[in-house]
């Protein structure tokens, strides 16, 4: 049985009474555990700042030069809060019903509430640290709204949000860095987890400089190791962000919940051509003040600025007059994708919408929009050669965010007792589909205002011997790492990593992507299963395994990616509705939105690892629905 371990009593007062009846460990204690922490984005680099400025020594692990580059840097449109400092009606209430429903009812009641919860305190925090959020005239902090709400709740620094809460966090990290609390290891890759007596007690790393492999022992390991869009191989992730390190603790025994739920953002830079390796998102702030249409006439291909209003076709403010273009972004894609496949489409290619900022610079004027979104229409500039303030923006939908992870109980641990998972690598917040500006939020309130108190009463109630690096354990999984990376060097194949990759992502977008079915999804299982296959006999991996070899990094993940999609596909299969961003083409309204079925499928899909080659076994954690009615979503 899947316990949540959700405390008893009203929804409003179970964080707090949970936080009282976890057991403490004394601040002199604290000096004598170990913890390791894997990534150091706003999850991983918060949890290790506040271990370290409680006392415990902590191990903090990336792929990255500097904790300062992780993939929370690419974040920019916000972080929402329920400060209401507009007066416009917010409340923690609202956001935590706004955020279950944004996820299509598919998230736990009581994880959202204390996120929402807790979101007023990471403001405080993060302005302590000096973050430059923007501000009002008179001083007080900025607000901008978000798809999913009608309230005004986003903080934000320009288009730099996600760079600014980092540097604040890489500054805590550092101060505890210099002080010897926190001990760094840049430029290590996870390879995998090792327990001992059932417990995770540590990690393989590979070096990528050098190729070594080292092993690392700890009391507790913490994985912020960020989500798995890049199985789709064109997202918006940086190309390093990668499944590995869940896929590997999956291997080892903890659940995978929900890893059908995927992303799809709206407002991305469409696709230029085959020569690509990866996306550009363009933030949803700026759905805020952008408008989106397409022609009313189907191919219609004149310059944006010839079509007269009267032949535009205004669709999601036609369709959704109560949220307009600031709907969510699971609904928004699926509409874009619908103007498209109705021949709307802009571009060369067909498959893009416009977002068209005349009438707001119109409105306000060009130095006003140029504040609030400078550096976005500067990038989109640099990527595209033209200049939104003067013509319409082109944007389709890209893989963006997961929502699917491995599965964690309300402490944050997964089902490998000692092994803690926060922010994008495990599932527990978003259901079906994240709300924009939500992931900076969730990341530092699991890894400042969480982690810090659960990991506490795991380690204050838990027996855990004397282990070493040494344990033959850590030599047996060590072993295996070397055997897997002797493996890929060897076939010496035709085909490169970012060939077979490529074709994955082919087959992943196109059966597995803003819309599935059935027939699909079975055809793709069957490729993966073939692709994979040759994979193993015909990749070329040049170069050594004891130096650095980039092309053999890529390779180990794309090994992981090609196994993991059919873990993908086998969830999207046995989930019989549709749902935020899981969309079944076979379980739709009459007006083409997402239909659940709630009496069959509110629950969480949690998949265990069953071997090489068997089916993984299905686990299900139902979602108890006390404080929130379960409606169909309209946005109307």
């Amino acid at each position: 049985m899947l316990d949540a371990k959700i405390p008893g009593g009203p929804l409003a007062e179970k964080w707090d009474r949970h936080r009282f009846e976890l057991k403490l460990v004394n601040p002199a204690n604290k000096r004598k555990f170990e913890i390791i922490v894997v990534g150091t984005g706003l999850g991983g680099g918060a949890a290790a700042a506040s271990l370290a400025e409680l006392g415990y020594n902590v191990k903090s692990f990336c792929i990255q030069d500097s904790p300062r580059r992780a993939h929370s840097i690419a974040a920019q449109g916000g972080i929402n809060a329920a400060k209401n400092y507009q007066n416009d009606g917010d409340s923690i209430w609202r956001l935590f019903y706004d955020t279950v429903k944004g996820g299509d009812f598919r998230a736990r009641e009581a994880n959202v509430y204390r996120l929402a919860q807790i979101s007023v305190n990471i403001i405080d925090q993060c302005v302590a640290q000096g973050v430059p959020f923007a501000r009002e005239y008179g001083g007080q902090l900025a607000n901008r709204s978000f798809g999913g709400a009608q309230v005004s709740r986003t903080f934000y620094a320009r288009g730099q949000t996600g760079q600014q809460l980092l540097l604040g966090c890489y500054s805590a990290m550092s101060r505890q860095i210099a002080a010897g609390k926190i001990k760094m290891f840049p430029r290590r890759e996870m390879l995998d987890l090792v327990l001992v007596n059932g417990q995770a007690r540590g990690i393989v790393v590979r070096n990528l400089v050098s190729g070594e492999l080292e092993t690392h022992a700890a009391d507790a390991v913490v994985l912020a190791t960020g989500g798995y869009g890049n199985v789709f191989f064109l997202s918006t992730n940086a190309m390093s962000s990668n499944v590995s390190a869940t896929y590997r603790a999956y291997k080892k025994g903890a659940f995978f919940a929900n890893p059908c739920f995927t992303q799809i953002h709206p407002t991305c830079i469409p696709v230029h051509g085959d020569y690509q390796s990866k996306l550009t998102l363009m933030s949803e702030s700026l759905r805020n003040d952008g408008r989106v249409w397409v022609p009313k006439k189907p191919g219609d291909k004149r310059n944006p600025n010839d079509i007269p209003e009267s032949e535009r076709d205004y669709y999601l403010e036609n369709k959704y007059p109560s949220f307009g273009n600031l709907v969510p972004r699971d609904v928004a894609s699926r509409n874009a994708k619908e103007q498209c496949d109705m021949g709307k489409g802009v571009g060369e290619t067909g498959l893009a919408v416009y977002l068209d900022f005349r009438d707001a610079i119109k409105r306000d004027g060009r130095e006003v929009i140029a504040q609030k979104y400078g550096n976005l229409f500067q990038m989109y500039e640099k990527i595209t050669a033209q200049d939104p303030y003067e013509t319409p923006m082109m944007i389709y939908p890209a893989v963006h965010y997961t929502m699917g992870g491995l599965w964690v109980d309300y402490n944050l641990m997964s089902t490998i007792p000692g092994l803690f998972v926060l922010g994008e690598a495990n599932f527990s917040d978003h259901g079906a589909n994240r709300l924009g500006a939500s992931a900076l939020m969730q990341g530092l309130a699991d890894g400042y205002f969480i982690i810090p108190y659960t990991i506490g009463g795991y380690l204050a109630s838990t027996p855990l011997g004397k282990v070493g690096a040494d344990d033959p354990a850590f030599r047996e999984a060590k072993t295996e790492s070397k055997v897997r990376i002797d493996r890929l060097l060897s076939i010496q194949g035709r085909r490169t990593v970012d060939d077979f990759h490529k074709q994955l992502g082919r087959i992943m977008w196109d059966y597995c992507g803003m819309a599935r079915n059935d027939e699909g999804l079975a055809k793709a299982r069957i490729m993966v299963q073939q692709l994979r296959a040759e994979f193993w006999e015909n990749v070329l991996v040049p170069g050594k395994g004891d130096d650095l070899n980039q092309s053999l990094e890529r390779a180990g993940r794309v090994a992981d990616f090609l196994e993991f999609s059919e873990l993908m596909i086998i969830d999207a299969l046995a989930r019989r509705e549709s749902c935020g961003g899981h969309f079944n083409e076979a379980f739709q309204t009459e007006e083409n939105e997402a239909k659940r079925d709630d009496e069959n499928f509110c629950h969480v899909a949690a998949w265990e690892y069953a071997g090489v080659d068997n089916e993984p076994i299905f686990h299900k954690e139902p979602l108890v629905f006390e404080n929130v009615h379960l409606t169909q979503r309209s946005y109307k």
